[in-house]
């Protein structure tokens, strides 16, 4: 008892500093992420008329930045995975900045959809090659809350997008810019100053933290190692081989109709409220009300999926109350009781994120999980480019956002559709596989 006693009081104190010293970090490098990829929404207010950009053309070079990330997604958490997430994210987030600094300088529909490809190439590899990261330092039944940390930064980032960018696009006019030019020029230099900290200050793997006691790395290194065997017990697969894993197709399956809904929610945000009469500021002030409610649900769902040690069930609630959430946002139309949706639809699709990205390595370690999780993320951020490229569509042709939110709502349902198909498909084990059972 007394030996048990002991090995629970160093877990605690081991997963505490682990969790104080890398998930600020994290956090904040996702949340800068996620602003210079997002941001482009509220710039839109104003770049779209000045680059004679329709709500089409715009609606595709929003989304062009998802086949820059899935055309090198793959090759870069490879890369992660053999040279260490210090250099290689340091990496990416000085050159995405500094590529999203140069979006300032576009001047028309052919250098505003290279320079959106370009990004997305440059931040390729950055959130599964995070995802990868936490698995190198949180055992499997922190994961959920370790995830939700890392996923707070969605909403918050854009939150503080739709306040900041619309702060900024005030500022129309200073050295002859236009106020979204300055949106990506500022918000592009936390990337470039946070990717040199990082460069500076993160730590590859539990064996090379100096910054832990001795009693505290070798509990950690023995844990995970243990939970690798366990893992790997169930049959050795290649990258290769893991890519065309069933299970990894049904999670990419999933994941894109995951993440169609939520950009589809993105880019059109400010548009959508703007359409209630406000001005420049408070569109930004009203757009942010949502994110900052699907944070508390994004922790929550976390904190459910972990402490109940079940995944699936968790992700069919998540998006099913996604789907209806947008929903009733469509059928509310310019209001704000369409505002009540969007939030509702927020909870839901943060929510499912805490359930589903458990899910990979509870069967894949080493160099397959970090080609399958790669492409997961590869394949569900295409939905990045379907969502706001249908919804930008609709919305030329009928002049209203209402049937592209229940576009987006169809997505979110289908998500959870799959989820529940998938697993009845493969029997139990479930394709997409229950976490209580694999442990």
């Amino acid at each position: 008892m007394a030996a048990t006693e002991a090995t629970t009081a160093i877990e605690r104190q081991t997963i505490a500093k682990v969790s104080w010293r890398l998930l600020p970090l994290v956090a904040l490098a996702y949340c800068i992420a996620y602003i210079d990829r997002s941001n482009v929404s509220v710039a839109a207010l104003t770049m779209n008329k000045d680059l004679g950009l329709s709500a089409y053309l715009y609606g595709w070079g929003a989304g062009i930045f998802f086949f820059g990330y899935f055309l090198f997604e793959i090759p870069s958490n490879l890369i992660l995975e053999r040279i260490g997430a210090r250099i290689w994210i340091a990496r990416i987030m000085i050159t995405w900045g500094i590529i999203s600094a140069l979006t300032a300088l576009v001047t028309g529909s052919t250098s505003f959809l290279t320079i959106r490809f370009l990004l997305g190439a440059a931040e390729a590899g950055f959130f599964p090659g995070m995802i990868l990261y936490l698995t190198y330092w949180f055992p499997a039944q922190y994961r959920g809350r370790v995830i939700s940390t890392l996923f707070i930064a969605q909403p918050v980032a854009n939150a503080v997008a739709s306040i900041a960018s619309a702060a900024i696009l005030g500022m129309h006019g200073v050295l002859g810019l236009k106020g979204w030019q300055w949106i990506f020029i500022i918000e592009a230099l936390p990337a470039v100053l946070l990717g040199l900290v990082i460069l500076r200050i993160m730590t590859d793997r539990p064996t090379h933290a100096d910054w832990l006691a001795e009693d505290e790395r070798n509990w950690l290194q023995a844990r995970l190692d243990s939970e690798s065997r366990e893992v790997a017990s169930g049959g050795h697969l290649t990258w290769t081989k893991a890519l065309a894993d069933g299970r990894v197709v049904a999670l990419s399956a999933i994941y894109f109709m995951s993440v169609t809904a939520n950009y589809g929610i993105v880019f059109f945000m400010p548009q959508i409220v703007k359409g209630m009469g406000l001005t420049d500021m408070m569109t930004g002030v009203v757009s942010a009300l949502p994110y900052v409610v699907g944070t508390v649900g994004l922790i929550a769902w976390g904190w459910s999926s972990d402490r109940n040690k079940e995944r699936r069930w968790h992700l069919i609630a998540a998006s099913t109350l996604g789907a209806l959430g947008l929903a009733y946002a469509g059928w509310s139309g310019a209001s704000y009781w369409a505002l009540l949706g969007m939030a509702v639809a927020t909870v839901g699709i943060y929510g499912s994120r805490t359930a589903f990205w458990p899910m990979p390595s509870m069967f894949l370690t080493g160099t397959a999980a970090a080609g399958a999780i790669a492409m997961i993320n590869a394949v569900g951020n295409l939905g990045g480019y379907v969502g706001p490229f249908v919804v930008g569509w609709i919305r030329e042709s009928t002049k209203s956002f209402g049937a592209g939110l229940y576009f987006l709502a169809a997505c979110s349902l289908m998500a959870a559709v799959i989820t529940f198909l998938a697993a009845r498909a493969a029997g139990a084990p479930a394709a997409v596989p229950n976490p209580s059972a694999a442990e």
